[in-house]
């Protein structure tokens, strides 16, 4: 690893994604904007527990932080090299893009979706998924903007199981209630039945296309065929003796 890639990494807010302004440390050892982490744990006071964005360690009561003069002194440092923490901007997301949810300011692109978490969440956000236990069991998709799609309204749980007989998906309380006693399958069964049978559908329409653009192409060869032939016919009347006379019969 460059140095440089080294000294973005180890300066920078993991909330806001910056060179470090203010800096402080949290008890469990990672450091924020000052800012920042007071406005992360001010969203957290009503749950009376907080929690560190990175590992997620919590905190009762909240921590009282204090500047950590080194780590400033070193921030400022950096900041004379001309050192920037800052993504570039094709990192940034855009209206079409799904925004990370953690990132205060201007967020950056998610890599990914979490259905547990029902958030977003850029690469540098995205990391306690795989550093932290606590996260193992939750379920990782595609970047989405319509997470909620994919919870029960009902029940609030993730809606992992197809019903077949009522052609829906649905949770696993709604499987021991209403459902009990229909056909379902997992949602992942589903799925990839129903991406088989498209993928079947897609070869038959290929296959019909490339029939047809064969029967026409015979088709084009047929009136070539009968054109050349009535060109021909054309042609060699044209070489046909002409009588103005008499007709003679051949008894």
């Amino acid at each position: 690893m460059e140095q440089n890639q080294f000294d973005r990494e180890t300066f920078s807010c993991s909330i806001c994604l910056d060179l470090l302004k203010d800096p402080v440390t949290t008890p469990c050892g990672h450091s924020y904007c000052m800012t920042c982490i007071k406005g992360h744990w001010d969203e957290e006071d009503q749950k009376r527990i907080h929690s560190c964005p990175q590992c997620r360690e919590t905190f009762i009561p909240r921590p009282v932080l204090k500047k950590n003069t080194m780590l400033a002194a070193l921030v400022e440092q950096l900041k004379k090299t001309g050192l920037q923490a800052a993504p570039a901007d094709h990192c940034y997301a855009g209206p079409e893009d799904v925004a990370c949810d953690s990132c205060t300011g201007r967020k950056l692109k998610a890599i990914k979706s979490c259905l547990v978490c029902l958030a977003s969440f850029c690469e540098k956000h995205l990391q306690p998924h795989y550093d932290s236990a606590a996260f193992k069991k939750h379920k990782l998709v595609e970047p989405s903007k319509n997470l909620q799609e994919n919870i029960c309204s009902k029940h609030d749980r993730l809606l992992e199981v197809f019903c077949r007989t009522d052609q829906k998906c649905i949770c696993l309380i709604c499987l021991m209630d209403e459902h009990r006693d229909h056909e379902t399958v997992s949602a992942a069964a589903e799925r990839t039945e129903r991406q088989r049978e498209l993928e079947e559908r897609r070869r038959k329409i290929q296959q019909m296309i490339q029939n047809q653009e064969k029967d026409v192409k015979l088709l084009q060869q047929e009136v070539e065929a009968i054109n050349h032939s009535a060109e021909k016919t054309v042609e060699d009347s044209s070489h046909w003796p002409h009588y103005t006379g008499y007709l003679f019969h051949i008894q």
